[in-house]
């Protein structure tokens, strides 16, 4: 009934859930050659062997591989927060779509996926778990296993927002751990591990950790969009 919008500023477009031309050109995808540890662009061509950012060869990285879809700046930054902040629940569809083609090389048969999870007193302000929506939509569209309730946060921690690396990681050191009632699931299974933003890998991470430590066997991540450091 309605003719199809811009999902970023409202223009028409050819079909739903699109981008407008000017705004395609000011979303930086996370494409091309890519940190097979994180999804942050690399230069250089993608010769189909593995290539590490600065930052995941020299941190320690508890996941195996991981995948971004967005690099969060421009129109990509104001899609996320509208996301996030801003109660635009239409733009789960688009932007999950974009995450699970960002996913394919990291997505394999009996693969359970994950959100990151929000303390219970964030999501109740929040009202919903960004993470959940996108994890969910991701498995939906790949015909694999989502628990939404995998993960859990034991204690409300301060916003990353604003903290250096090193107060990043120790703001959630002990903060994650895996649901009990859901801990039968991990037992030699590749999870995959989803949020919305990745900046240093801190809450990643964590969430790795308390998944290894409950009996997964491998553990991947995939970000809707990572902060690059050139961004």
């Amino acid at each position: 009934m309605f003719p199809p919008r811009c999902i970023a500023c409202g223009a028409g477009v050819a079909a739903d859930f699109g981008l407008c031309p000017e705004c395609w050109r000011e979303t930086p995808f996370a494409s091309g050659l890519v940190c097979d540890k994180c999804g942050a662009p690399l230069p250089g061509v993608d010769e189909g062997k593995p290539e590490y950012c600065d930052d995941c060869l020299t941190i320690a990285r508890p996941w195996q591989r991981g995948r971004a879809a967005l690099v969060y700046k421009d129109t990509a930054r104001r899609l996320v927060l509208a996301f996030k902040h801003g109660d635009r629940l239409d733009l789960r569809r688009p932007l999950a779509d974009w995450m699970a083609r960002a996913a394919a090389p990291l997505l394999e048969p009996g693969m359970v996926l994950a959100p990151v999870p929000l303390h219970r007193l964030r999501l109740i302000k929040r009202r919903y778990n960004q993470s959940a929506l996108l994890s969910g939509e991701v498995a939906r569209s790949a015909g694999l296993t989502h628990v939404a309730d995998l993960m859990q946060r034991t204690r409300a921690t301060p916003s990353q927002e604003g903290l250096h690396r090193d107060a990043r990681f120790a703001n959630l050191a002990g903060a994650v751990r895996v649901n009990p009632r859901r801990a039968d699931l991990l037992a030699g299974r590749h999870v995959l591990l989803v949020d919305d933003v990745m900046t240093s890998g801190a809450t990643f991470a964590a969430c790795a950790d308390a998944c290894l430590a409950a009996g997964a066997e491998n553990v991947s991540v995939l970000a809707l969009a990572r902060v690059a450091k050139d961004a």
